[in-house]
């Protein structure tokens, strides 16, 4: 999951680390109807512990995959996880993706259809990190978590959930937040592979 966040904040276009930040800050932007802040403490957090995450980037220098300025790309991922965001922005932003791109609220085409079946897909493949398997076993719905507590889930043409619990399990997943979503997949029928799902095909 990292390796491909890292690849993919690579992709982010500017000739400054300033310019690539305002570049994710309007994006968030189109989303929110705000512009969102970023955390300095976090930032400097993520700097000062993203060891692992820079093993992995050099990994993919070596391989061709990222281009000669890793630690700038590095810094701008540090970034983007240490953007300021409430429950009700992530339940917009998912319910964005589980809209085949389109906003709820604004009814602009955040990205196309094609590309949020992919995000949904790796979502539910591996959003949850390790516990991805057993997640989609037992709750069944695209989701992505954060180490911040977060997890946003997506139930294609329906809506999005988000909650928020900062304790975190050995997975990186919020403890509460797993248990909420369990309970709301079981007793509403949220499973996507439900042959009796109410909410398959709701907009």
């Amino acid at each position: 999951v990292n390796a491909g966040a890292i690849a993919i904040t690579d992709l982010v276009a500017g000739s400054t680390l300033d310019e690539r930040v305002e570049q994710v800050r309007t994006m968030y932007e189109r989303y929110l109807g705000r512009r969102p802040e970023i955390d300095p403490e976090v930032w400097a957090s993520e700097r000062a512990t993203g060891n692992r995450n820079r093993a992995i980037a050099y990994l993919m220098l070596s391989r061709g995959i990222l281009r000669d300025r890793v630690e700038e790309t590095l810094d701008l991922y540090f970034g983007q996880c240490s953007v300021l965001v409430t429950a009700d922005d992530l339940a917009t932003i998912g319910a964005t993706i589980a809209n085949h791109g389109v906003h709820p609220r604004t009814g602009e085409q955040m990205v196309p259809g094609q590309v949020t079946r992919d995000m949904l897909t790796v979502a539910l493949t591996c959003g949850m990190y390790d516990y991805a398997g057993e997640w989609a076993y037992s709750v069944g719905i695209p989701a992505k978590s954060g180490v911040g507590g977060g997890i946003v889930g997506m139930l294609p043409g329906a809506g999005a959930i988000a909650v928020y619990s900062p304790r975190l399990d050995d997975h990186g997943n919020s403890v509460r937040g797993i248990r909420v979503f369990e309970e709301l997949s079981r007793e509403f029928d949220m499973h996507l592979f439900d042959p009796d799902s109410p909410w398959r095909g709701r907009v």
